[in-house]
């Protein structure tokens, strides 16, 4: 493949598909993405994989993993040629200078989406696209010649490129997608021209560590940091799986505060949380009332999922991301 953009396992799986304009009744759905897409945009890359170089400059520097390491018997590791692949494509979707928007429906806050055609019911018994992405917390896309019909989802959090308005419409081009949908504007937020994506951080949903890097200069990347992590798990009905795919810090908050399960009343408080999608943040290790102070470090953090959706760490880490990692430039990207 010469010099193509590389686009990694289920990326951005949220927002794929490649359905054709249809028919009101005639709906075609689309099917999930294989495992590597080319990104397909007319552009002339300036930055190309064996370019990429990533150097360790830990500006955090506790807890600290090795590039392989085992856990229960088994090898796990940093998937750095996967992580460069992201990278690449982070650098050469701005080369040139584009209008870049957030999707947003925290909470369902801008209007709760409407259903989608061939929608389905998970074992949450939420609404779900044939994607499995659910429409709480979500955004309709629709066709550009039918927006009458919801076709997809885009999860809160979601970046895209935006290209016009067309009446109560945006015309956007979603990050790693190969066609435009249209979307009501209530959904989108603008980010500041001329925006420069210089932060990211990798979440590894399989082997469960995380890692912040920052942009240096053309294909250059420094390692800030290399930690152990604990992200969300599959148990219905309250517990979620943290999604996979690409988002930004959108908010946040110095203590998130969480309810018991199936409550509205408050079970305690996650501390530096920096919130990507929907309700999923990167937050320290969860404080259970009636205790108030704060704790560094849990035997848990590294070994499989056992979150609600976040991406727990040790606080001081999560307190390096809360100060680190500016609000709207940030990446977040969910991997395995």
């Amino acid at each position: 493949m010469k010099y193509g953009i590389y686009m990694l396992h289920l990326l951005w799986a949220c927002l794929s598909g490649c359905g054709q304009p249809v028919e009101h009744k005639e709906v075609t759905v689309p099917e999930p993405p294989p495992e590597i897409v080319i990104y397909d945009e007319p552009l002339v890359l300036d930055v190309t994989l064996p370019e990429m170089r990533l150097t360790k400059n830990f500006k955090y520097d506790k807890y600290t993993l090795a590039d392989k390491y085992e856990y229960n018997k088994k090898e796990r590791s940093f998937k750095w040629n996967r992580i460069k692949q992201y990278l690449l494509y982070i650098e050469n979707m701005q080369k040139t200078d584009r209008q870049w928007v957030v999707i947003q429906n925290y909470k369902n806050k801008n209007q709760e989406a409407p259903a989608v055609f061939n929608f389905k019911r998970n074992e949450y018994d939420l609404v779900c696209d044939t994607l499995m992405v659910e429409k709480f917390q979500s955004a309709p896309l629709y066709f550009p010649d039918d927006t009458l019909n919801a076709i997809i989802y885009a999860r809160d959090g979601n970046i895209a490129e935006f290209k016009d308005s067309v009446g109560t419409f945006l015309r956007i081009r979603p990050v790693g997608k190969e066609e435009d949908w249209f979307i009501p504007s209530r959904y989108v937020h603008f980010l500041k021209p001329g925006i420069k994506f210089r932060y990211a951080v990798f979440i590894d949903r399989g082997d469960q560590n995380i890692a912040t890097l920052k942009h240096i200069s053309r294909a250059h990347w420094d390692i800030l940091s290399m930690n152990p992590a604990t992200t969300g798990q599959y148990l219905p009905p309250h517990a979620k799986e943290t999604p996979l795919g690409v988002f930004i810090i959108q908010e946040k908050k110095e203590k998130m505060y969480f309810w018991k399960d199936g409550t509205r009343e408050i079970g305690g408080f996650a501390p530096f949380a920096s919130r990507f999608t929907c309700g999923a943040y990167i937050h320290g290790v969860p404080v259970n009332l009636p205790a108030k102070d704060p704790i560094e470090y849990s035997w848990s953090l590294g070994t499989i999922p056992r979150s609600h959706m976040c991406v727990r760490n040790a606080t001081s880490h999560a307190q390096f991301v809360y100060k680190t990692m500016p609000v709207w430039e940030t990446l977040v990207i969910v991997l395995e």
